[in-house]
């Protein structure tokens, strides 16, 4: 019986994978809720589970693909891959309205590039801090620090080794939290009480699931302005990182 089950997960190894996923989903959200009153967001914890599973399959089988590497979880590899990756970028940049961008008017617009800029930046100030002096290494983990999402494209797409993507998703993670927890402690101090304030903020993060828990503790009526604002976040990043933002870093290194 379990050499039957063995086989047919197998051989649809994809099917398995979704279904793993989802399930850990659907634990992180509820870990989330009952544990963190939802200050820190499932997808983080989520993230966390599925880093920390990664490191696992590294140290269990010996192999570089993480939990990719058991038979039974081999679908990962795939549905984790580059592929479906930037099918889901390209999905969600496609779900965001350039008209509705306009209502935030200038200042949102700033804040989007200001956003993606000043965080590169400091990613990359800190790359250089411990020591990495390529300019591969150093765009990635920058990129990373824009988002988890940024880093591992940029990444990829400059030839960033697994190990760098990897740190690159562990820098946008930290920058999750941290924004998770923070936005409901300092929104009172800095007026982020309004629909306008909101895109600001979201364009200023720029990570959209760090942004939309933590409007969510704020105000759950702020969460589509931010959240919205966010999402052109990625994309700006995703398009700056492998291409202007990268020059500059070879150009000075």
């Amino acid at each position: 019986m379990m050499e039957l089950l063995e086989t047919v997960f197998v051989r649809n190894n994809l099917v398995v994978a979704f279904a793993v996923v989802g399930v850990t989903i659907w634990i992180s959200y509820l870990l989330a809720n009952k544990l963190t009153a939802g200050r820190i967001h499932g997808s983080a914890i989520a993230i966390a589970v599925g880093l920390l599973a990664a490191w696992y399959g590294g140290v269990a089988t010996g192999g570089s693909r993480g939990v990719a590497d058991f038979a039974l979880l081999s679908g990962i590899g795939l549905m984790g891959g580059g592929m479906m990756r930037d099918f889901a970028i390209v999905a969600t940049a496609f779900g965001a309205q350039l008209s509705e961008l306009k209502k935030a008017g200038l200042a949102g617009v700033i804040s989007i590039f200001a956003g993606v800029i000043v965080s590169f930046v400091v990613g990359a100030a800190v790359a250089v801090a411990f020591g990495y002096t390529d300019p591969t290494e150093i765009t990635t983990i920058g990129a990373g620090a824009v988002t988890y999402i940024v880093g591992p494209v940029t990444g990829e797409a400059i030839g960033a080794s697994d190990a760098m993507i990897t740190l690159s998703v562990a820098a946008g993670l930290v920058k999750s939290i941290l924004v998770m927890i923070g936005t409901p402690l300092v929104a009172r101090f800095i007026g982020l009480n309004n629909p306008q304030s909101a895109m600001v903020f979201g364009g200023l993060m720029g990570t959209t699931s760090g942004v939309a828990a933590g409007l969510a503790a704020t105000d759950p009526k702020l969460v589509p302005y931010g959240a919205m604002t966010a999402t052109f976040y990625t994309g700006v990043g995703c398009l700056l990182g492998p291409s202007i933002l990268f020059f500059v870093v070879d150009g000075m290194f």
